[in-house]
């Protein structure tokens, strides 16, 4: 996954000084992938910060922003003198903790099953995208390489609207007391704040990932490759991957208080919502059973959704 990542050239620059916006998401990206991926196994200790600032091309200031968001995240665990360490796995990297017992789906093998067919078709509904670009840019290099030849990417995208205030992120309420109270023109000021970074997150990866799959018709790898998202004005509670008449995955949304890095440096404690650690759960359409829990949940679904897409949705 990390190879699917573009690479920066070394070299002094003002972004680098400064620990600019684009260098953190850059580092913050690779890092992520590196946990995914197992570069970076479950309970293994993160190279010091100094090593990683020099690999990475950046500051230390840079590195040690982006631990305190994976820190924030949950992903690792940071202590003085002792250095960061993995304490958690995103689950949509496909790999489980054998002694967990219950069973979890990932997004990883979704995705390669999907690209393994013919054609690929692929409707999703999520938050920002983040989770897909990464598993949509690792399959695109599985096309590069030749490991698989579809004939035909057809993916549709739900995103909520750009002007939806949503219900997260936002500033985490404070004590009721008027003394501890935010002025209102503050609140407001974070609240946009948290949204407009969510928004920029979101636009970074649907770029990402639709320059990714329609590259690959241009470079001639795919004859036909179609991408098409739109935007509706709901607030996701859940993300939904459906292969149509298939399979699904469905995993809600879980709303929790963390500490999030604004652009400027700053720290907010706020009420977002993680996606890399949504539970997902898988459903499989049962053709020879209609009345199965897994066809009834997949037709219940793919209805919700084609009736979005069709009557809630406008083009991006």
């Amino acid at each position: 996954m990390v190879a699917c990542l573009a690479r920066y050239g070394r070299g002094v620059s003002t972004e680098r000084g400064e620990g600019g916006g684009k260098e953190f998401d850059r580092v913050l990206e690779q890092l992520r992938a590196r946990i995914a991926n197992n570069t970076y196994p479950l309970h293994s200790r993160l190279p010091a910060q100094r090593e990683l600032a020099d690999e990475l091309d950046v500051s230390r200031d840079t590195v040690q922003r982006v631990l305190r968001e994976l820190k924030s995240e949950g992903w690792i665990e940071s202590r003085q003198g002792s250095g960061s360490r993995v304490v958690k796995r995103p689950i949509h990297s496909g790999t489980q903790e054998q002694e967990q017992p219950r069973v979890r789906a990932a997004l990883g093998p979704f995705i390669a099953r999907a690209f393994a067919q013919p054609v690929v078709r692929l409707d999703v509904f999520t938050l920002t995208s983040e989770s897909l670009d990464a598993h949509i840019r690792l399959q695109a290099e599985r096309i590069r390489v030749g490991e698989i030849a579809p004939q035909g990417i057809e993916l549709r995208m739900l995103l909520p609207s750009e002007t939806l205030q949503l219900p997260y992120p936002r500033p985490k309420r404070l004590a009721s007391e008027e003394s501890e109270a935010r002025p209102p023109e503050q609140e407001a000021q974070l609240l946009t704040q948290l949204q407009d970074r969510l928004r920029a997150i979101t636009r970074r990866h649907t770029i990402s990932l639709r320059t990714a799959l329609r590259d690959l018709q241009t470079e001639g790898l795919v004859p036909s490759v179609e991408v098409e998202l739109r935007r509706v004005p709901l607030a996701p509670a859940f993300k939904l991957y459906v292969r149509r008449d298939t399979e699904a995955l469905f995993g809600p949304y879980e709303v929790v208080e963390r500490p999030i890095l604004l652009d400027d440096g700053s720290e907010i404690e706020a009420q977002d919502v993680l996606g890399l650690g949504s539970i997902l759960t898988r459903h499989v359409n049962d053709s020879g059973d209609p009345n199965s829990p897994g066809s009834v949940f997949m037709e219940s679904m793919q209805g919700w959704y084609d009736s979005c897409w069709q009557f809630l949705a406008e083009p991006d």
